[in-house]
């Protein structure tokens, strides 16, 4: 149950009650009416601004609103107390059996609390890393794959049909200069002496030498110099995007990422899919020919004032208009970007979201009108750029890798700290903010590490229970029973501010999903886990609040359920981070 959903209902209900009896004015729009935390907790449990939102429009003040709001909200079962605060905002306290009622929700569900039905089953398109397949996968990457993986996630949580899909770079120049790279390493490999000149403006990575070893191995004759040229740089190109693409699935195993769809932009552009997309926005008048105004700043010494294929973006809220066609009349990369997001609305997707790097951040007002226009207005893009991610070693930048010469991998990383390290560190921060990820501290064992931090409240949780049947030996722990017994003997501050920390994960998931921001899962966990060792620390110094007091066997019980609640919220956040919650910490 989201508590704060079911507490707007019911002051939706009530205000259309008071309607009914003349208390308030009839037709009052509720749209707008929300229940949230207050801003101080020493304020009440939850705060709505009804009286606030609703008193324009009954034409009265909101104060006056407020007053028959809080008395019917002072008659409901679950509420305690309502005060009427600052202009009209009302505060709420709800009562201490409610709150325990939420426990048993989560013993109930399991790891499936928090499961929304929110989503309704719509279709949602979640494109995340889609990186030139010209390399392997860096670090930098690894953030935009984790993002965009665990917001999938998320938005299937949250009661959506996600799909989750790669879009192939394989058409264009860098697919070009890619296979002239591994034509010449083949020739190297074949003997060749090559000065180091032929391979300025090529690809260095050593995986580009790996593919052309593979290459050899295969299927060696076919690679002989005195070939059709044009026929050995064509099927050069098909297999080292292929042999990169493998390289890159790869990679993305080591972070537990699978992708459904990988969709290729040379296949749009053989199958006409770009003219035809390029043909609808020419149908609807969003296209026509023009002469774009020269760049601000330093003209560059091969623009010229030329008549050009126009998108018209700036009626779609792009800053200028775009260019659709090159001088050699074939289609730019936004053409093709055009013709993806279309080709993804036609397959289904109203909502479309593209998780991409910093450096996009100027293509995303094209993106999004491209969209906007090709789609009517029925379709929606949302873009998440991802920050840098700067790598340190107890504080010091880490420049090299042992691969490429001059990015760390992903597997790099992968196999010195392990997937879920990887994947929870890089939701610590939200992602238009840049991230340190320094690999001393990421797994050093202390609360300044939020990996350790998590995976130790719920390890500490599995200790509770080893100690409990130490102590009440033959006893039944599961869920079925500890729903069986009384709750009512929870009631230290400290337990029901742990029970409404975990009454706030649906909540969290549905806020999350609806704003396509999973790292408010991580930022969630890291409170979970703060106030469970506050906790357990109190009981260090007061023994009657041990989670286990001998002597006490309904008191230990009914505080078994709350740490079992407790490590059922860990286990539910951290199955959709895609990590695996630790049982004992070493």
């Amino acid at each position: 149950m989201n508590v704060f959903t079911h507490f707007r209902g019911e002051i939706v209900a009530l205000v259309e009650r008071l309607a009914a009896s003349g208390a308030l004015p009839a037709g009052l729009d509720t749209a707008r009416v929300t229940v949230e935390p207050p801003r101080d907790a020493a304020h009440g449990d939850l705060a709505t601004n009804a009286a606030m939102v609703l008193a324009k429009a009954a034409g009265k003040p909101p104060r006056a609103i407020a007053e028959p709001i809080a008395a019917g909200l002072r008659l409901l079962p679950d509420i305690e107390a309502a005060e009427i605060a600052g202009p009209g905002f009302i505060n709420l306290r709800v009562r201490a059996e409610y709150w325990r009622a939420r426990l048993l929700d989560v013993l109930q569900a399991g790891t499936a609390y928090g499961d929304s039905a929110m989503g309704k089953g719509e279709a949602i398109n979640v494109e995340f890393v889609s990186a030139n397949p010209t390399g392997l996968l860096h670090v930098g990457h690894a953030r935009g794959a984790v993002v965009g993986d665990v917001l999938a996630a998320l938005l299937a949580k949250a009661g959506y049909k996600v799909t989750r899909e790669y879009y192939i770079n394989d058409a264009g120049k860098q697919i070009d200069i890619l296979g002239e790279s591994f034509l010449k390493r083949l020739r190297q490999l074949n003997g060749e002496t090559l000065p180091d000149s032929e391979f300025e403006g090529l690809y260095p990575g050593e995986e580009v030498i790996d593919a052309a070893k593979a290459a050899l191995a295969g299927h060696g004759a076919r690679w002989q110099r005195g070939n059709d040229p044009a026929g050995l740089l064509e099927a050069a190109r098909r297999f080292a995007v292929d042999y990169m693409m493998d390289r890159i699935r790869e990679d993305l195993a080591t972070l537990g990422i699978k992708h459904d769809v990988f969709t290729s932009e040379r296949a749009l552009v053989e199958s006409g899919k770009v003219d035809a997309a390029l043909k609808v926005l020419e149908a609807q008048g969003h296209i026509y020919t023009g002469v774009l105004e020269p760049p601000k700043g330093k003209l560059p010494d091969d623009w010229e004032p030329r008549p050009q294929t126009l998108f018209r973006a700036t009626a779609f809220g792009d800053d200028v208009d775009r260019p659709l066609k090159k001088s050699d009349g074939t289609g730019t990369y936004f053409a093709s970007d055009i013709a993806y997001h279309y080709d993804k609305f036609r397959r289904g997707f109203r909502t479309m979201i593209d998780v991409w790097g910093a450096d996009h951040g100027g293509y995303v007002k094209r993106v999004a009108a491209a969209v906007k226009a090709i789609t009517g207005g029925q379709g929606t893009l949302d873009v998440k750029l991802c920050q840098l991610v700067n790598l340190l070693d107890r504080g010091e930048p880490v420049r090299m890798s042992k691969r490429a010469g001059n990015v760390v991998t992903v597997r790099d990383v992968v196999e010195q700290v392990g997937k879920d390290v990887m994947r929870l560190i890089m939701l610590t921060r939200k992602n238009d903010a840049a991230l340190d990820f320094d690999f001393a501290k990421v797994q050093e064992q202390s609360k300044d590490n939020p990996v350790f931090y998590i995976q130790y409240a719920h390890a500490r949780c599995c200790s509770v229970f080893r100690q409990a049947k130490e102590v009440l030996p033959g006893s039944d722990f599961s869920d079925s029973t500890l729903m069986g017994i009384s709750l009512n003997l929870l009631t230290d501050s400290g337990e029901m501010g742990l029970i409404k920390l975990l009454a706030a994960w649906p909540r969290t998931i549905e806020a999350a999903a609806e704003a396509h921001e999973p790292h408010r899962l991580a930022f969630y966990l890291g409170d979970v886990a703060a106030a469970f060792h506050g906790h357990w620390n109190r009981g260090k110094d007061e023994p009657g609040l041990r989670f286990i007091v001998e002597g006490d066997e309904a008191l230990t019980r009914a505080r078994l359920a709350l740490v079992r609640g407790v490590q059922l919220v860990i286990a539910s956040g951290l199955g959709v981070i895609g990590v695996m919650p630790a049982e004992e910490m070493r």
